[in-house]
């Protein structure tokens, strides 16, 4: 781990993004920005599994300093037959949130993947990035977001 002890705590907060393209057949079925499957409402399923994935960041990623989330929201909505997954997660502390906000969207899109196998196969998750952190000792905005 990172000696963090000598930072100061400092409000800190980070978004993310992960893109899911699961085929024109999955879009299609998709009515009030929301898909329902046998397993049950997909996105509200994947929000609640996107903060339970945030919550077990320093469980999951060796190294990860351990934090208490002081805030974590999901939105999910279709663009272009594109799923797109937006964390944002906030702390106050030593270290910065970003792996948080990051494993928060990976594991919202993961579980789209999951309730969406049995529709189709032809599922991607295209891509998975930082869009903003803030605080700490840099501040860093994705010019492309």
């Amino acid at each position: 781990m990172v000696d963090v002890s000598a930072k100061q705590a400092t409000r800190r907060t980070a978004r993310a993004q992960a893109i899911v393209a699961p085929g024109k057949e999955i879009i299609d079925q998709i009515t009030n920005n929301e898909l329902i499957t046998r397993k049950g409402p997909v996105f509200q399923t994947a929000i609640i599994a996107g903060v339970m994935g945030a919550k077990q960041t320093a469980s999951l990623i060796p190294l990860c300093h351990p934090i208490g989330l002081d805030d974590c929201q999901i939105k999910i909505h279709v663009e272009n037959e594109r799923i797109v997954i937006d964390s944002e997660a906030v702390v106050t502390a030593r270290t910065g949130v970003e792996m948080e906000a990051l494993t928060a969207a990976t594991v919202a899109a993961l579980t789209v993947y999951d309730m969406c196998k049995a529709l189709s196969h032809d599922i991607r998750i295209e891509e998975i990035k930082l869009i903003e952190k803030t605080g700490g000792k840099s501040d860093y905005k994705r010019d492309n977001a």
